[in-house]
């Protein structure tokens, strides 16, 4: 039988001759060899590559005639029939402005030309990609027009569009392949934690806008999709390395390296299977977050405004935790003759010494793939990322040992796609700053305790003569003396174990050992599946292009007590967490989607008409329907103008619906009914900013002689009820017009838009104050307003009923110059336009008004080295948060990276820094403080 096989392939290979077809691929302008052109024969797979001098041998079984196709990044294609072998081809391609044929697929969820896509769409080809001075792929997107990357971690990079910008953001969507990575259970966008590494990378597409009538969920402000190398084309084994240093001032940390390592293995075996692997590493020291900015000054009514005091003993400093205004406490002394009323923070303990700042991230996907017939292909691929890193929710995390997986299966065809994929979070050994910090300081004595001491020390200090600021001090020291010191043997052994427990407010959660307080451990274990099948029926409809598509979400999380709220127990026992290291019955979340997209071309082509119409449900909320509506139109050849309205919902996030955590002192809650129910904080509660107001009016009343419950009662018309309403799903209306065009020869690319979006129903949090013992309005909840022992406090996620309308603008230059010189510049503008500040949370808008890249670059300005020099400026703009709110001030940096290709050894060699001039500075409060990072990248690349 083998004997047999053999003979017959002999055979059939003898009547199938493999020939052979040379030649040479040239500049049009230098004459000179084109190294790394692809020349394919069409309709096949048989293709080959020139070599340094432009020169190719392609081998093919196809017989004569047939045609190849020449393709050269950066050139336009040729298209060349082969009639006979007895002359060597010359070909020249001419350079070309790829904008003009470059294809989208994000903008419509099909292929269009970048030129007329109905809504601003920025793309990064591989090209940009390369000659970026950022340190890692994914920092490209900084420079894109209109968008904004917040810097949280070395290892998490946040990106957003058009305001409303925070380190967790829900609204900006990431597609990897297709697959969302956004983190359900932690609440943060993992960016490229678990995404593709460096060697890759494909392109990455970016919506700065509203993209929910194709995508829905999390697409309000914008969609960034990452695309990876096909491993039928980019076949071959790569190595990547990067080795640098940052923290060169040595100014919160000594000098320290970094180094990231990646590999990737592509084969095809045949036309129909291929392999992928791809594996990296990644380690380094953090940036750090020290900047101790006081957000409750002397001279607010929470603080101690009556007073002038150098030493703010209500202090409540951005990257400090257990200061907060939960840790507070009243302190009452006799001072110049009568009662006297103070209002005092615990110590607390700065972020630099709650976390290690070395990081590391592990990332590797494995994918088999299958094409069968000349249209279908099949893939299963497995992702998986483990990640160090700090980020900013309602308080400070500290990821450690953090892992997610995907599991994706995928089948495609000329018209149908069918995706499914379920992602697996585990935290690992992550813990929360805020109760660490408060835990530490309980360790020592309790809120009621260390008040006492403090207080007796104080008045001790003031009988003896000595001054209010300096008594301030010594009645601190005497209160802290039993208190574990950062950088000692004890602190370490104490913060390990605060860390090691599950139940951050309950005493000792059932350690043997442990100190009679909480823990910090965040436990987290979830999951969420997705399942989504398109169809184009196009070619069924004829008359209009047809795009339709479902899709299904399922969440599944673990109720550990600390962070999502277990139905199953009884209401009068959520507020009391699990014993360390069980957990609850899983709770689900789910949402499922319809949508349908029709394309239609008048006027000769010259217009293009694209309605959407998408319909989400959500067990827990009514149905809300997306449109989009959009015209582009092309009067001339090349020249653009676009105009589209999309109406669309956002269902609140899984935290935003179902969280249950303790925040210190206070329970973060999601915003549902069901969650509400037994608590009363929706319909039975005061709002916070008011009884700060009541607080203050009581202890003035109070040092003026009068009692506290009558100073309570005479100024129960300050404090407000807040009636919450029930959580709802967030909606915009967004209009944006545009003009995309390209000029002289397609040297010049100009991109302008402009938008207008109004937010209703927008999702923020609420802290508020329950009366444990009286309805709000009544003699005893008023009174109960002046013991914190005898209130709930929450912080709730809820509707505004406030209605936000923000507006911008970016424009967008590309010019190529002579002798490969290119020049890249964008402007963006955004500006909140109404903000109600009597509503009840903060609008948090977070973005500067103006933005500015420009960047100038040669990607060989001698042979096979060239340069990028990218400079970019904000303004400084107020940052709002539940952390820490202020002012950011603003800033610029310049980036720089130099190229050396080697092509006789296959190597590339890239030499670059990041914030060049290492002027430090921050984007959000609260956040790291950036300086410079210099590196050295090493790539080789072998193809198979």
């Amino acid at each position: 039988m083998l004997l047999f096989t053999f003979l017959f392939f002999t055979l059939l290979q003898a009547q199938q001759q493999l020939i052979e077809v040379s030649g040479t691929i040239t500049h049009v302008d230098t004459h000179k060899g084109l190294a790394g052109a692809k020349i394919k024969v069409e309709n096949t797979e048989d293709s080959a590559l020139t070599d340094q001098e432009g020169h190719f041998n392609l081998r093919t079984r196809v017989k004569i005639p047939f045609r190849i196709v020449i393709n050269k990044e950066g050139f336009a294609s040729q298209t060349v029939e082969i009639l006979s072998l007895s002359n060597k081809i010359a070909i020249e391609l001419n350079p070309q402005n790829t904008i003009i044929n470059e294809v989208v697929i994000s903008a419509s969820r099909v292929p269009e030309k970048v030129l007329r896509s109905p809504i601003a769409i920025e793309k990064i080809d591989i090209k940009a990609i390369r000659e970026s001075p950022a340190s890692s792929f994914y920092e490209t997107l900084e420079n894109v027009k209109g968008l904004q990357l917040l810097t949280s971690s070395l290892t998490l990079k946040v990106p957003n569009s058009r305001g409303f910008n925070s380190p967790n953001n829900f609204r900006f969507m990431q597609l990897v392949d297709g697959v969302d990575v956004q983190s359900a259970t932690l609440g943060v966008p993992l960016g490229n934690a678990i995404g593709p590494t460096e060697l890759d990378i494909q392109s990455m597409e970016v919506t700065p806008g509203a993209a929910s009538a194709l995508y829905g969920m999390n697409a309000i402000n914008g969609l960034a999709s990452l695309q990876t190398k096909d491993p039928f084309t980019s076949e071959g084994l790569s190595v990547y390395f990067r080795g640098g240093v940052n923290h060169v001032d040595n100014m919160n940390h000594q000098t320290a390296p970094l180094g990231e390592s990646a590999i990737r293995f592509a084969k095809a075996f045949n036309k129909n299977l291929a392999v992928k692997i791809n594996a990296s590493y990644f380690n380094g020291v953090d940036w750090i977050s020290d900047n101790q900015t006081d957000q409750n000054p002397n001279s607010l009514i929470t603080a101690n405004p009556n007073f002038s005091l150098s030493n703010n003993p209500a202090e409540d400093l951005w990257n400090k935790y257990g200061d907060e205004r939960n840790n507070r406490v009243a302190v009452k002394v006799n001072y110049n003759g009568k009662s006297t009323t103070f209002n005092v923070a615990r110590t607390g303990y700065l972020e630099k010494d709650l976390v290690n700042p070395e990081v590391k991230n592990i990332k590797f996907d494995a994918g088999l793939y299958y094409r069968f017939g000349d249209q279908w292909r099949t893939s299963y691929v497995y992702r998986y990322g483990l990640l160090d890193g700090t980020f900013q929710r309602g308080n400070k995390i500290r990821l450690q040992n953090a892992t997610v997986q995907n599991h994706k299966v995928e089948l495609t065809g000329k018209e149908l796609t069918f995706r499914a994929y379920v992602s697996i979070e585990n935290t690992g050994d992550s813990y929360n700053l805020k109760p660490l910090a408060d835990n530490l300081d309980l360790s020592n004595l309790s809120n009621a305790n260390w008040r006492n001491l403090f207080q007796t020390a104080l008045q001790n200090s003031l009988n003896a003569g000595v001054n209010l600021n300096d008594a301030f001090i010594l009645a601190r020291q005497e209160a802290d003396k039993n208190r574990v010191v950062p950088g000692t043997a004890a602190f370490e052994q104490l913060k390990n174990t605060i860390i090691g427990i599950n139940n951050w407010d309950s005493a000792n959660g059932g350690v043997v050992g442990a100190p009679a307080t909480g823990g910090a451990k965040l436990e987290q274990k979830s999951r969420f599946y997705q399942g989504e099948l398109t169809y184009d029926f196009s070619r069924l409809v004829k008359v209009f292009s047809l795009l339709a598509g479902v899709d299904y979400r399922l969440y599944s999380i673990t109720p550990d007590g600390n962070n999502f709220v277990d139905f199953d127990r009884p209401v009068s026992e959520r507020n009391i967490p699990l014993s360390d290291g069980t957990f609850g019955n899983d709770v689900t979340y789910q949402k499922y989607g319809v949508f349908a997209q029709i394309t239609k071309l008048f006027f000769e082509d010259k217009l293009k008409v694209n309605v959407a119409l998408r319909v989400d449900q959500n067990p827990e909320f009514e149905a809300k329907f997306n449109p989009r509506i959009s015209v582009v139109y092309s009067p001339v050849n090349q020249h653009n103008f676009r105009a589209s309205f999309q109406n669309g919902y956002r269902f609140p996030s899984l935290f935003e619906a179902l969280s249950f955590v303790n925040n210190g002192n206070v329970r973060r809650v999601g915003g549902l009914a069901k969650v509400n129910e037994g608590l009363g904080y929706l319909e039975n509660s005061y709002t916070l900013a008011s009884l700060d107001q009541f607080t203050s009016a009581v202890n003035a009343a109070v040092d003026g002689g009068a009692t506290q419950n009558q100073a309570a009662l005479s100024n129960r018309n300050l404090l407000v009820v807040a009636n919450l309403q029930k959580l709802q799903t967030e909606k915009i209306n967004s209009f944006e017009v545009g003009y995309k065009s390209v000029f002289f020869n397609s040297r010049l690319v100009l991109d302008w838009d402009f938008y207008y979006n109004i937010y209703e129903g927008f999702l923020g949090q609420v802290e508020v104050s329950v009366p444990k013992n009286g309805t709000v309005g009544t003699d005893q909840a008023v009174l109960d307003m002046l013991d914190r022992t005898k209130q709930d406090r929450y912080r709730v996620y809820t509707n505004s009923n406030s209605t936000y309308k923000s507006y911008g603008t970016s424009l967008g230059i590309r010019y190529n110059l002579v002798k490969n010189y290119n020049v890249n510049a964008n402007v963006s503008y955004n500006d909140l336009l109404t903000s109600n500040r009597s509503d009840l949370f903060i609008t948090a808008f977070n973005t500067p008004k103006w933005t500015i890249n420009v960047s100038v670059g040669n990607r060989e300005i001698f042979k096979n080295i060239g340069f990028t020099v990218v400079a970019r400026w904000q303004d400084r703009f107020l940052w709002e948060s539940p952390l820490a709110s202020g002012e950011v001030p603003a800033y610029y940096t310049i980036d720089a990276q130099a190229t050396w290709r080697i092509p006789e050894i296959k190597v590339q060699i890239k030499a670059g820094a990041t914030n060049l001039l290492n002027r430090r500075y921050f984007q959000y409060a609260a956040g790291p403080e950036i300086g410079g990072l210099y590196y050295l990248a090493f790539t080789y690349d072998l193809k198979l």
